[in-house]
């Protein structure tokens, strides 16, 4: 009982910390764009310190949690929680069973591991930080100190079981300066689930080296493991930054977004990278995961299969698609026998499944591999999973309960607030799915028969959305989320995303008014929670997709651009996060993917019709003259979208590996059609 008893005041502690730390930071802004691939924190002038915070970045082999503080004195502490997702340790006898499901090799090593420096016999401390910059690495700029100006960079290699933080030194004085690097040798071995494990630590100098002046002397620190016989790890950083920078480039010259606003692009530029990076070979095959400290090497039907996959057409990254097509022939690979219920995910490598109840998974998946099949334009791809989109939309339909509605045990949040015997999420993703199918039938060269079965089961469905789910709540015209439920819920947003307007005012009115708050859309307008503010990005992300494709573009345009400079600027960054108080804003992957989607979906109002063909609805907000998107991959096509507004129209002009599709004058909000080279 005492046990039990710390255990909860420790929990309360924590969470009224986190609350503190949103609550007290909320409109404070840190960084600064350096241009619209990084950010910077100059900390010449910084008076709100101490301030910590971390980032999250990812290889196939590794992934890396840095949190840093600096102090009132400008003194940075780093520690690295350094993560190797397809190691899996024993776990205790005693352990939480979802132990099991968490189990990856990690720990967290600080400054102590590092090799110890001795500038001109003098021990050698690092001088106060001048800035930090974020550009796809975390990077610290080091005053001068000792006479020597320092800077370190943190970056994991794309491939290998290996991190590295990399020192450079810089002689700043008008003499040489002589520097010993003591010898850094770390090793322990383990045994785990699958294998012997060796984790080593070390430093490729060691010695007594002299800088001249003006000149540097760079170095690496790696942190690596092995599996049972596998070589030692032999990538210098050099080679690992040219990795990550070959990876970075493929983010910064696809899906090239162009607006006024500089925090949008970039915020747009960075979630490219936080989407894509993670991303673990596996014995399913290369596959997405969130990561986050908890979820590596597996697959779910929210964040893979409905938030993710999607979106990496647009990119035209081989690996991701490669991911996207994996995740859903896993699902494809593991339908139901009889009246069962998919999976939710299949996490450590596929060898463990999650978790019994239906969270309206089918749906997730319909409305997900029905876009991918259209987008990525492969007709032997969507062949290949047109079984599974077939049988999810089939199953969605034997859960129909007597009012036309779709019954499920939960929806995405999984329990954590009560969803009723049929919610709106899931009705409202399985008519997407239907909507899109429709589409990819058609493609397909289906019957006209199960075309059209599609089509009037979808039109079906849209009246029995608003029969049912359809309701004034808090003197508002919106929907509750399920039967009998008096309060606003952040889900009330997906009939916008599907293009269901009826209660477009009244459900705008609840997103930005009633549900708004400084970090986004809270789960539900109800102080009787445990947490009433209570918060989960992907309900605010999904929220911005539904009101730009509504048409409600200045208003969403107003939130979006402050919510984005919080994520961007302020102080937790640079990413879209999960949720808090749960995982303490993790920077979860596919919630930056969920935020790209804001702007091919929602902005630009792009439908996939056929495998080289697509419908288009752009809504451009008023205080914008231009909004491109250059180098959209999709349609396995390389393709550009130019929108320049004056008063009345917006001028539309798209081309093709340089060849005009489409030039034309229309007016915002006008739907057009849009055909590619086959």
């Amino acid at each position: 009982m005492k046990k039990l008893i710390i255990f909860l005041l420790t929990i309360i502690i924590i969470r009224l910390q986190g609350f503190g730390q949103v609550a007290e930071h909320q409109n404070e802004i840190f960084w600064s764009l350096s241009s619209e691939y990084s950010i910077l924190w100059d900390m010449t002038n910084e008076t709100n310190l101490p301030h910590s915070d971390n980032i999250e970045m990812n290889g196939q082999r590794v992934a890396a949690i840095i949190s840093y503080e600096i102090d009132e004195n400008k003194k940075l502490k780093l520690t690295r929680n350094i993560i190797y997702p397809q190691l899996r340790i024993f776990i205790e006898s005693s352990a939480n069973k979802w132990r099991k499901y968490r189990a990856y090799l990690r720990d967290e090593y600080s400054d102590e591991f590092l090799p110890t420096i001795v500038v001109n016999e003098r021990t050698y401390e690092p001088g106060p930080i001048d800035s930090a910059k974020i550009d796809g690495m975390l990077n610290f700029y080091h005053a001068e100190s000792q006479g020597l100006f320092l800077k370190r960079t943190l970056v994991p290699s794309m491939t290998e079981r290996l991190f590295v933080e990399i020192w450079t030194f810089k002689n700043t004085t008008d003499k040489p300066t002589h520097i010993a690097i003591g010898k850094t040798e770390f090793t322990q071995e383990q045994l785990g689930q699958n294998g012997e494990f060796i984790r080593k630590i070390y430093a490729d100098k060691e010695g007594n080296y002299s800088i001249e002046p003006g000149n540097s002397l760079e170095f690496g620190i790696y942190f690596s493991a092995q599996l049972n016989d596998e070589p030692p790890i032999e990538d210098s950083y050099t080679n690992v930054l040219m990795a990550r920078y070959s990876f970075l480039e493929n983010m910064d010259k696809n899906l090239i977004l162009e607006t006024p606003d500089s925090i949008l692009n970039t915020l747009f530029t960075f979630s490219k990278i936080r989407a894509a990076e993670s991303i673990y070979d596996t014995k399913m095959g290369l596959m997405h995961s969130p990561g986050g400290g908890r979820y590596y090497t597996g697959v779910w039907a929210n964040d893979q299969a409905e938030y993710s996959s999607p979106f990496f057409p647009y990119l035209g990254y081989h690996i991701g698609n490669e991911a996207a097509l994996n995740a859903y022939l896993q699902f494809l690979n593991n339908i139901p026998e009889g009246d069962g219920n998919f999976w939710s995910s299949f996490e450590m490598e596929g060898t463990l499944t999650c978790c019994g109840g239906d969270r309206g998974d089918a749906a997730m998946i319909a409305f997900g591999a029905s876009q991918y099949a259209l987008l990525s334009g492969n007709r032997e791809e969507a062949e290949k999973i047109w079984p599974l989109i077939e049988w999810s939309l089939d199953y969605c339909d034997r859960q129909k309960n007597e009012f036309g509605v779709i019954n499920s045990d939960s929806d995405e949040m999984e329990g954590r607030i009560s969803t009723g015997g049929a919610n709106l999420a899931t009705s409202s993703l399985y008519y997407g799915a239907l909507k899109q199918t429709v589409y990819l039938a058609k493609a397909l060269g289906k019957s006209k028969s199960m075309i059209k079965g599609y089509d009037q089961k979808a039109k079906d469905l849209a009246q029995s959305i608003e029969t049912y789910f359809g309701a004034e709540i808090e003197g508002l015209a919106t929907y509750q989320y399920f039967d009998g439920h008096p309060y606003l819920r952040h889900w009330i947003c997906l009939p916008l995303v599907m293009g269901i307007d009826d209660r477009k005012d009244g459900t705008l009115e609840a997103l930005f008014t009633r549900l708004w708050t400084d970090n986004g859309i809270k789960v539900e307008h109800n102080t009787n929670l445990e947490e009433p503010v209570l918060f989960w990005d992907r309900g605010t992300l999904y929220a911005f997709r539904g009101a730009f494709k509504a048409g409600a573009s200045n208003r969403a345009l107003e939130k979006l651009t402050a919510f984005s400079q919080t994520r961007l600027l302020g102080f937790h960054v640079p990413y879209v996060v999960e949720a808090w108080p749960e995982g303490n804003m993790a920077h979860l992957s596919a919630e930056s993917a969920l935020y790209c989607r804001i702007f091919t979906e929602g902005i630009l109002g792009i439908v996939p019709t056929g495998f080289n063909s697509f419908q288009m609805k752009p809504n451009i907000p008023d205080d914008w003259a231009y909004c491109n998107l250059r180098h959209i991959r999709a349609f396995n096509s390389d393709f550009d979208i130019y929108i320049t507004k004056d008063a009345e129209f917006l001028h539309i002009k798209i081309t093709e590996s340089g060849n005009s599709v489409f030039d034309k004058k229309i007016n915002n909000g006008e739907q057009i059609k849009i055909q590619l080279s086959e």
